[in-house]
């Protein structure tokens, strides 16, 4: 599946540059670009408000850093996002290898993606090891988990932009909107 990620903007963004977006995960309500092909719905009247407004900036950092749909799965190790920047945590495949370096660029692109597009704050599904906003898993790949970010919910906080998982939309409404005002 060929899948240009720096494609993946909501094509009907038509107001003033000075429009509130929200960077969103691409595969939030749109292609199944996730590691094993699914994508996440997401049902939720602001969802489509914020889609109506043209707000919705989608980005999929693993495919901007080159993965492939499919994918092997990954998490973190040793840590969560802010670990992985620090360079005490790794992101590994279930096979054990290293896609760290990976991980770390796509982060970067998706923050240079966000801030071009004029995104305050991002909406990103949680769990994954790039944008968890609330929790990943703790790298031993039998379901665990643990509280922190993902690599590119950690870069965007750290460059001022809001993170908020996919299950708290009613909170990114409300920072969006006192954003707006």
């Amino acid at each position: 599946m060929a899948i240009n990620p720096l494609q993946l903007v909501v094509s009907n963004a038509r107001e003033p540059d000075s429009m509130r977006r929200i960077l969103v995960s691409g595969c939030l309500n749109g292609p199944p670009i996730r590691y094993n092909r699914t994508n996440v719905e997401v049902v939720s009247p602001i969802w489509d408000r914020w889609a109506d407004e043209g707000r919705l900036v989608p980005f999929c950092a693993e495919l901007a850093a080159g993965f492939p749909i499919p994918r092997r799965p990954a998490e973190i190790r040793g840590g969560d996002g802010t670990s992985v920047r620090s360079g005490t945590g790794t992101v590994v495949e279930d096979t054990g290898a290293d896609v760290t370096e990976q991980f770390l660029e796509g982060a970067q692109l998706a923050v240079a993606h966000a801030v071009q597009n004029g995104c305050v704050a991002a909406v990103l599904t949680d769990g994954s090891p790039s944008c968890g906003s609330t929790y990943t898993y703790d790298g031993s790949f039998t379901g665990g988990t643990i509280n922190g970010t993902g690599v590119v919910a950690q870069l965007l906080i750290d460059n001022g932009i809001r993170v908020f998982p996919e299950t708290q939309l009613d909170q990114a409404d409300q920072f969006i909107r006192r954003e707006s005002t």
